[in-house]
């Protein structure tokens, strides 16, 4: 038996869960919001009240690693961290895309619907035509590692042949490049949540899979660029 708690803030979403054996115990999120670090602590202590139990009862912590946002990413890390380090728990990190890969996995598996020609595209927004993305099959093995994408109409064209899932807030920036290809699909409303990070984590959970607390980072892609301060007379 295993009881995770799964943090996911890479983007605007904060979301907290606690699943025990693939059920869900209690879930808290917000989308939209970017104050991660006022939400967080709040969203955790919520989750255990709800389930009536306790942080030492807890077996891992597994948390969203990237790609994403600098800010939310470093906020979901050094938390997850923080009660590792506090309760002595294996630190479990889990990679954003497969995670949005996994929910969209579900959605197309109530559907009915065949998956052997399959491929999953996440995308997650960067900025004017780029997108943070990477490509798995219905295994949710990966097919081309996460990278920065520009989007174009031939983007993908790799692929043709197979039926193509894309999905996530790039991927809705993109969708008129697609929306004419025969082999394109696109699903609406998949977003990030911790339920998928703590069902991922399971599988490393029960294989000892387990991250560094001490050094392991989130996994930004990309360098941080920090903006110019807009204070009169410094510039």
């Amino acid at each position: 038996m295993s009881l995770i708690l799964g943090i996911e803030t890479a983007t605007s979403i904060c979301s907290v869960a606690l699943v025990r054996d693939g059920k869900l115990l209690a879930i808290r999120e917000s989308v939209g919001a970017r104050d991660h670090s006022g939400a967080l602590t709040t969203y955790i202590a919520d989750v255990f009240t709800e389930a009536g139990l306790t942080y030492s009862q807890l077996d891992a912590i597994a948390v969203s690693m990237g790609p994403g946002s600098y800010t939310g990413l470093r906020i979901g890390v050094s938390s997850a961290k923080g009660f590792c380090y506090a309760l002595d728990k294996p630190f479990i990190a889990i990679d954003t895309l497969k995670s949005l890969a996994w929910q969209a996995l579900q959605n197309y598996n109530q559907q009915r619907k065949d998956t052997e020609n399959l491929l999953l595209v996440p995308m997650l927004d960067a900025r004017r035509m780029e997108v943070y993305t990477a490509v798995f099959d219905q295994n949710l093995q990966v097919i081309e590692p996460v990278n920065a994408h520009i989007v174009t109409e031939n983007s993908f064209d790799a692929f043709a042949g197979k039926e193509i899932l894309y999905f996530g807030d790039g991927a809705s920036k993109c969708k008129s490049f697609f929306e004419l290809k025969d082999n394109y699909t696109f699903l609406d409303n998949i977003n990030l949540s911790a339920f998928a990070i703590c069902m991922l984590a399971e599988s490393d959970f029960q294989n000892n899979n387990f991250a560094d607390v001490a050094y392991c980072e989130p996994f930004y892609l990309k360098d941080f660029m920090a903006g110019k301060p807009r204070v009169k007379g410094l510039y």
